[in-house]
């Protein structure tokens, strides 16, 4: 399957870029866990901040990023099995649940909740 890992990225920082990475590691360390049970993770954030680099964004939450951060993320959803919703508060995360949800994707919530289709 094709896990989206959804989870906060910004939320509870207040803009600080030292707690904004250590939640991208989190979801970094998630995704390898999903990569190890036989599966393809995808972070939306893998996708979208390269692009909004591209068009000229300085850093995260800026307009630019803004303008592709949930866009990305939303595209993204329409091509994956499944996503993994990791745990605190997260805007974001709870609007990639809702457009799985439409989809009828899975939605996990814990990591023992996915099957192991090879240990890698």
């Amino acid at each position: 399957m094709m896990i989206l890992i959804a989870g906060p990225v910004r939320s509870g920082t207040d803009g600080d870029r030292q707690l904004i990475e250590r939640n991208m590691q989190k979801l970094d360390q998630m995704a390898l866990q999903v990569y190890q049970k036989g599966h393809t993770p995808v972070i939306g954030e893998w996708l979208a901040l390269p692009l909004a680099s591209a068009a000229g964004s300085q850093e995260i939450g800026d307009e630019i990023s803004e303008s592709f951060l949930y866009p990305v993320a939303h595209r993204l959803i329409q091509s994956c099995d499944a996503i993994l919703r990791m745990p605190g508060a997260s805007t974001g995360a709870d609007k990639d649940v809702q457009v799985g949800r439409a989809l009828g994707l899975s939605i996990f919530h814990d990591i023992e909740q996915i099957p192991l289709v090879h240990a890698s």
